[in-house]
This record gives C-alpha cells, sequence and structure tokens, in this order.
C-alpha cells in the first residue's frame, strides 16, 4: 500500500503520542470547544493565558525513552486550530500565547537528542479557521444562521491554508519520520440524510500525498486522508485488534493508538484509567499481531505530564528494561506455533527466538504443542532456566476407561515472577 521504508517503524514497535494545546487549560477533553459549542471569544481566554512554564521538552523525552519508547508524535495543531509551531499563515499559535516560543522546536531538537524518531500530527479539521465550511462535526453545526455564515467560508482557501502548514513542517524541522494526518469523515450509507462531513475532496489528498512525498520521501504516513491506498499503515483507534490485519488478504503495516484514559488531551478528573499491567498487555498483544502501540500522554497546561502517566510510564519503563527484546525486532509467531493458554507469543525472525508472554500465572506446569522445537528456555526477567519435560496427564475418555496422554510441559516456579507479566524466551532449534 505504501511507498516508504517501514522496517524501522516494524522493529521499533513502541512509540509515544502527545495531545497537547490550550485545551489542556478547561482540562475536560481536546473536544472541549466541539463538546460544549463554545464560541471563539470564549475559548480566546485559553489561547490568552496559555503559559506552559513548566515544559522541558528534554524531560519529555528521557521519560519517553526510559518507558521504551522509540518514536513520538506529537499534535502540531488539533481541531480547535491551534498551532504548537511557529507558522507564518496564522497568528493562533504559541508563539503569540504568553508561552512566546516554538513548542514544536523543543519537542524536536530534545527528542531527536535523545535518539527518538519525530512524527507530526496534524489535523486537517480547523474550527478556528475562518474558511473552514460548517459540517456536522463543527462547533458552530447548531448554529440557527450556519448556511448563512458558510457563504461567506470558502474551502479553497482553507485548502491552500491546510497545505502552506504541511510544507512548513516539512521543511522548517528537519528530517521528520512520520506524518499522521487526522481525520476524514466522509458521508456514510447510513448516515442522516442532513449529515455533511468532509473527505479526500475537502483536503485535495491526492496533491497532499505528492507533496509530503516531494518533501520527505522516506517519511511514512498514515491512513486518514480518505485514500484507499495512498499510505503506509493503518491506524486502528482504541479497540483491541482481534488478529494481524490484511488487505486483499495481505498483511499490512498497523499501529493500535491509545489513551491512558478515555481522553487524549489532559482530563483533570477523568479516572477510567488503564493499570500498568494492561497496557503492558496491550503492547505485547499489538506485536503478537504484527502491529505497534502508539500510547496517548496529554500533558497538562504548565507543560508537564502528571503523576498519573509518570507512574504508568515508569511501570512500563521497568518491564521494558527487562522484556523489550520480546518486543523490539519481533512480529507474530509462525503459524506452526500454537499460544498455550492465557499467553501471547512473540517472534524474532533474526534470532530465532520465541517469546511466551504469560498473561495468567499458571500452577507449574504450562504445556506446550512445540516442545520437539525447544532447545533451552529460560525467564527473560532474570535468565533463570525453564526446564522442559514431559508429562503423562490422566484423561478420561469414558466411564470406564482412562487413557494417559504425554505432553511437552515447561515447568515453571509455583511463585509468579515479580514482573506484571512474566516472558519465557525460548531458544529455538
Amino acid at each position: 500500500m505504501g511507498k516508504s521504508d517501514t522496517r524501522w517503524f516494524v522493529h521499533d514497535r513502541f512509540g509515544m503520542f502527545i495531545h497537547w494545546g490550550i485545551y489542556a487549560m478547561p482540562a475536560r477533553h481536546e473536544w472541549v470547544k466541539q463538546r460544549e459549542e463554545m464560541s471563539d471569544e470564549k475559548y480566546d481566554i485559553y489561547f490568552k493565558y496559555f503559559n506552559p512554564d513548566l515544559f522541558d521538552a528534554t524531560q519529555w523525552a528521557k521519560i519517553a525513552k526510559q518507558a521504551g519508547m522509540k518514536y513520538a508524535v506529537i499534535t502540531t495543531k488539533h481541531h480547535d486550530g491551534f498551532c504548537l509551531f511557529d507558522s507564518k499563515y496564522t497568528d493562533y499559535k504559541a508563539t503569540n500565547t504568553p508561552a512566546k516560543r516554538d513548542l514544536i522546536r523543543e519537542f524536536v531538537d530534545a527528542f531527536r537528542s535523545e535518539g527518538l524518531k519525530i512524527g507530526f500530527y496534524y489535523s486537517l479539521i480547523d474550527w478556528h479557521h475562518p474558511h473552514f465550511t460548517i459540517d456536522s462535526l463543527h462547533v458552530l453545526r447548531n448554529h440557527p444562521e450556519r448556511e448563512k455564515l458558510n457563504q461567506s467560508r470558502d474551502m479553497n482557501k482553507y485548502r491552500e491554508y491546510l497545505h502552506n502548514q504541511v510544507r512548513e513542517l516539512l521543511t522548517n524541522y528537519g528530517k521528520i519520520d512520520i506524518i499522521w494526518f487526522d481525520f476524514s469523515y466522509p458521508p456514510r450509507p447510513n448516515a442522516p440524510a442532513d449529515w455533511v462531513g468532509k473527505g479526500r475532496q475537502d483536503w485535495d489528498s491526492e496533491n497532499l500525498v505528492k507533496l509530503v512525498r516531494s518533501l520527505q520521501p522516506h517519511i511514512i504516513m498514515n491512513n486518514r486522508l480518505d485514500l484507499p491506498d495512498q499510505w503506509d499503515f493503518l491506524t486502528p483507534e482504541q479497540i483491541g485488534v482481534p488478529e494481524a490485519l490484511t488487505v486483499d488478504g495481505k498483511p499490512v503495516v498497523w499501529e493500535a493508538c491509545h489513551t491512558f484514559s478515555g481522553s487524549w488531551g489532559y482530563h483533570r478528573d477523568e479516572e477510567s484509567w488503564k493499570s500498568v499491567d494492561v497496557l503492558v498487555k496491550m503492547l505485547i498483544d499489538c506485536v503478537s499481531k504484527d502491529g505497534n502501540l502508539l500510547l496517548n500522554v496529554g500533558p497538562t497546561a504548565r507543560g508537564e505530564f502528571d503523576n498519573r502517566a509518570l507512574e504508568r510510564l515508569k511501570g512500563i519503563g521497568e518491564w521494558m528494561r527487562y522484556h523489550s527484546r520480546s518486543i523490539y525486532g519481533c512480529t507474530k509467531a509462525p503459524d506452526e506455533f500454537k499460544a498455550p493458554n492465557d499467553c501471547r507469543l512473540t517472534y524474532n525472525p533474526e534470532t530465532n527466538r520465541l517469546y511466551i508472554h504469560i498473561f495468567s500465572w499458571p500452577f507449574k506446569f504450562l504445556k506446550v504443542d512445540f516442545g520437539d522445537r525447544i532447545e533451552y528456555a529460560q525467564l527473560l526477567n532474570d535468565g533463570s532456566e525453564i526446564p522442559l519435560q514431559k508429562i503423562k496427564y490422566p484423561y478420561v475418555r469414558t466411564a470406564d476407561k482412562e487413557e494417559e496422554i504425554q505432553m511437552e510441559t515447561l515447568i515453571l516456579p509455583v511463585k509468579k515472577p515479580d514482573v506484571c507479566v512474566p516472558v519465557i524466551e525460548v531458544f529455538l532449534k
């Protein structure tokens, strides 16, 4: 599908998403302007006072790296139209707030210096731009004079603005590894008759792709421009993917994007935060199905990751310190290997090692149907041997006849290792 080399992306597997903007100030979801149908005048109070005085891009980069993340994607502009970068095409940007800084420049320099690859999220949507036509997702969707207001709006001018800003982002900040557009919403067959969306013609997606490829030919691009085949990776959002993704029967590169909680932007009072165990299992599950995980942080209005996020990133990093080689460079196990109960398998084709991630710790015995392929096995957290034995298991077929079957079995310690998800590293013959 895509036109760029995704090998680094498939190898690295784990990235940080960062949703940050003036919506961190109301601190009740990044769609707050749209959800509450705020006027520009009301929302402008956040622009007037946005001052992330505690923002330290180097600290962010170190936290991401310690969590085991290899790349980061930041919102250069979200749906509210506010730009974290110093664009010459708008005054609605961080350099005109009390911050008085190009925050994207600081992000790029810091993350690049820590060896992380750089991704730019850019919203195709813009509820602030005067020529972005009012549709069914717009802040003014319920305005009594919506049609009249649209008469003075010209999407051609907005399209030009969109393309100019993408040109800036891919010209002024050096090598960018990922461009993450968000999002198209053309009318669906089951949509209400009066529903108005936007898609490839509104963004001039064909020419936008040509622009991106001409400026940074190596860049990898997501699939949200409403084009069937001009993308490098798919982006399932906030869902558990049941199996490796394919298009027309062929495997494709994909990345699941998830939040710690129910919000992408900083949400002070949101409490449905996932545990470290759940987040680690999400990462493992993605890799076991040939996918990546892009895990989101919503920094505060003062420019820090809040304690809930820091706690989870630290916990993930502690697990990754011992288990990263079951993630980096790994992929779905060959079909000949069937995962034992309550387990996920990943496989490194270069080292020919299989990794058994045990989601639910069993009592002593882990039956495997590929024992004849195992040369040696060890717990990955401490390198201690996990013996392989043939164990006889009674199997009652009828009331009066009992058979014994022999199965290759990994002999586990009774006590679960002190890690959230234990991993057995299998050296294959």
